[in-house]
């Protein structure tokens, strides 16, 4: 199983599962919102609207991040090229990880701010030394939580996830931070595996199909709009923050 964003701003969720053995009835907890079942194989056994959420790893499988091979595999280029920014954007990276994502972006937006969101310290460690290495002065590391990116209301005009969202442990929470985070008008862009595509060489839990990342988009109150499918075997999914907040 790829590594990917995986390895960044992650909850541990094992202690959850662990309390989720098949020979328990199902639990429905967080307000009616999540539901604890066996897990599967791939999965910690908690369910996001029928969705499980699938098993996290951990930092240190950082170099995953780094392989020469990642741009040829998944057109990462073509990612950074065409992630709607400006030169003066306010850019937030969830699940930066080594920054891979980051540093690219943040020379798309020199007038501008990368926030480098992490959940491990380990990856925002890795992440400031080569920093400094670059030399780069406008990225700020955020150290984040399973329930929030800790960024500030309203500032954020474009928050982006790659291969990491169908992750979270508090899928719900962590949605209604982001969007709280972002700017009126603000987009937040998932960049998924497309659960659609069965060749696509991932295993079931670590991919995401159009239809439910929208669902779960909406029940936050981010507006869909659009989907494009230019990567070899990534949705790019992007959404909007209203304008004017719903009555």
């Amino acid at each position: 199983m790829k590594l990917i964003n995986r390895l960044s701003f992650l909850a541990l969720a094992f202690a959850a599962a662990s309390a989720c053995s098949a020979d328990q009835p199902t639990e429905v907890v967080e307000n009616g919102f999540y539901e604890y079942k066996s897990a599967t194989r791939d999965g910690i056994g908690k369910f996001y609207m029928d969705r499980e959420i699938s098993y996290v790893m951990g930092h240190m499988g950082a170099g995953w991040l780094e392989r020469p091979e990642r741009e040829r595999q998944e057109r990462t280029d073509l990612l950074i090229d065409r992630l709607p920014v400006d030169p003066d954007s306010v850019v937030a990276d969830i699940g930066a990880g080594t920054g891979y994502f980051t540093f690219p972006i943040a020379a798309r937006v020199p007038d501008g701010q990368v926030y480098a969101v992490d959940i491990q310290p380990e990856m925002l460690q890795l992440l400031s030394e080569r920093q400094s290495e670059l030399s780069v002065e406008n990225v700020t590391t955020v150290l984040g939580t399973e329930t929030s990116p800790n960024l500030p209301t309203n500032t954020i005009d474009l928050a982006f996830i790659v291969d990491a969202y169908h992750e979270f442990s508090y899928p719900r929470e962590m949605g209604m931070a982001l969007a709280e985070a972002l700017k009126p008008g603000g987009k937040l862009v998932l960049i998924e595996y497309r659960s659609e595509d069965l060749s696509i060489p991932i295993k079931t839990l670590h991919k995401m199909s159009e239809e439910q990342v929208r669902l779960e988009m909406q029940a936050i109150g981010l507006d869909w709009v659009v989907t494009e499918d230019y990567l070899p075997q990534q949705h790019v999914l992007i959404f909007e923050k209203p304008a004017v907040a719903a009555e």
